[in-house]
């Protein structure tokens, strides 16, 4: 029970992550007037996100391994013909989402934040191509997310 509860709240925290970058920081800096300031935001916002993203999706990830853990103990004989189909195709939406989630973090922002921090400067295009880079990840998050949110709900149902 305790799982499952920490897997919510993680999931919770994870997709209001993504979402809070998708519709307040990238907007915030687009709002912005000087290259500067948008500069100093998005570092500040991806110095906070980043951590946050990985953070709680490694807490989603190791929750929802223990609950299929005690899952399989459940179903026992009937695992295999219950849920193992549902399961696989979530586990492949899940391995993809991951991996779009690390690299929008990883990949991306902490890429850009370490970039600012050693003082290096970043052009008017670089920094449209690195928003332009974070909405499309962001966007293809959410559509993961919520796909393999679903099939994990029918796994319980």
């Amino acid at each position: 029970m305790f799982y499952a509860w920490l897997h919510v709240i993680a999931l919770i925290v994870y997709l209001g992550a993504i979402s809070g970058l998708s519709f307040i920081l990238l907007p915030s800096v687009a709002a912005l007037e000087t290259q500067e300031a948008k500069l100093r935001l998005l570092t500040r916002g991806l110095k906070l996100y980043s951590p946050m993203q990985v953070g709680a999706l490694g807490i989603v990830l190791f929750t929802g391994a223990f609950q299929l853990t005690e899952l399989k103990a459940l179903y026992r004989d009937a695992f295999v013909e219950q849920i193992a189909y549902t399961l696989g195709i979530k586990l492949v939406f899940a391995f993809f989402l991951i991996m779009v989630s690390v690299y929008q973090s990883l990949g991306v922002g902490h890429r850009f934040v370490r970039r600012q921090e050693s003082g290096e400067a970043a052009s008017a295009n670089e920094l449209a191509a690195l928003i332009r880079r974070l909405n499309n990840s962001s966007a293809v998050i959410l559509v993961l997310a919520l796909i393999t949110l679903w099939l994990g709900l029918r796994l319980r149902a």
